[in-house]
């Protein structure tokens, strides 16, 4: 009996969300303009479960690029109601469309002129009425066996919230790189870390001239301790690298490795990658070259800094 409830459960929510999709018209659109032209901060309101779907998909909006705020109903009606501004956006949340706190607040919502989203079952409801946009989860019963407990209906605003979240980053060109800006702890805030975040630059960089003498070559990697160092033209581009690998060959092959200079004993080129690439992308590269060290450079060859796999395991991406 249990197994067979739970996949009726699964059903009803599923079937809630199919029906929501196939249902979705002009209005949605709407309200997605709406959100993503709004000055001010979202502001998401709902009573009992609703409230609880109203706080993450507040939260959902903050993380991509929206400023958000959950206003519990029955404390915006006692003075909360100042939190909320004439350039901000509601979206009130009530599968009824006539929650007695909801009711009340969109009353007050509409004498301060502050636009309004509504969200429920019921397109003849007084939230629907007086909405400037309606959204209808088309929901007439819940998954609970006695048609009371709020489960299809919070399954299909939280996917519906979900859907205007999702549209409104892509709408303002929200980018992993501003994922990663809002997300700096954690795992997932560390994956979208950039190259260009992570690399050594500045006088950080190991860098000399073809004409260097080796020993000053020697002298600079030591100092810079990364175990390379790049060999750069007068403007600051790259013409190759040397690296500690490349020293004990010199050493093993050359009789006096020590009368050569930058150019002659550098390898030519050396592995790039641009600033704005991924830590995760660089770290890929890094194992499949084999290698421990990149040169982070700009479309002109012009070097920007040195990323080395140390950097990466700072940062746990291991």
């Amino acid at each position: 009996m249990s197994l067979e409830l739970a996949r009726e459960v699964l059903t009803t929510e599923a079937q809630a969300i199919l029906r929501l999709r196939d249902r979705l018209d002009d209005s949605f659109l709407r309200a997605v303009e709406l959100l993503a032209s709004c000055r001010g901060r979202v502001v998401w309101t709902g009573m009992g479960k609703s409230g609880i779907i109203c706080r993450k998909l507040a939260a959902t909006m903050a993380s991509t690029g929206t400023p958000a705020l959950f206003l519990h109903p029955a404390e915006a009606i006692h003075g909360d109601l100042g939190m909320v501004t004439g350039e901000d956006l509601v979206v009130a949340v009530s599968n009824s469309g006539e929650t007695e706190e909801i009711v009340r607040l969109v009353e007050l919502l509409k004498r301060l002129g502050v636009g309004l989203i509504g969200i429920s079952s019921n397109p003849n409801s007084t939230l629907a009425r007086h909405a400037d946009v309606h959204l209808c989860l088309w929901v007439d019963r819940e998954a609970c066996p006695h048609n009371l407990a709020p489960t299809a209906s919070t399954t299909a605003a939280l996917a519906l919230g979900d859907a205007l979240a999702m549209a409104v980053s892509v709408r303002k060109g929200f980018s992993p790189e501003d994922f990663a800006r809002l997300h700096p702890g954690g795992r997932l805030g560390k994956r979208l870390l950039t190259v260009g975040e992570l690399m050594h630059k500045g006088e950080q960089i190991p860098a000399v001239a073809p004409d260097t003498p080796m020993k000053d070559v020697i002298y600079e990697m030591s100092r810079k301790g990364l175990g390379i160092t790049t060999v750069q033209d007068r403007e600051g581009r790259l013409l190759g690298v040397i690296t500690d690998g490349d020293l004990r060959r010199l050493m093993e092959r050359h009789p006096d490795p020590l009368k050569l200079t930058a150019g002659e004993a550098m390898h030519p080129g050396g592995v790039t990658i641009p600033p704005q690439q991924l830590a995760t992308e660089a770290l890929r590269l890094l194992e499949a070259r084999r290698i421990t060290s990149l040169i982070v450079t700009d479309e002109t060859s012009r070097v920007l800094g040195v990323l080395h796999l140390h950097d990466l395991w700072g940062v746990g991406l291991f």
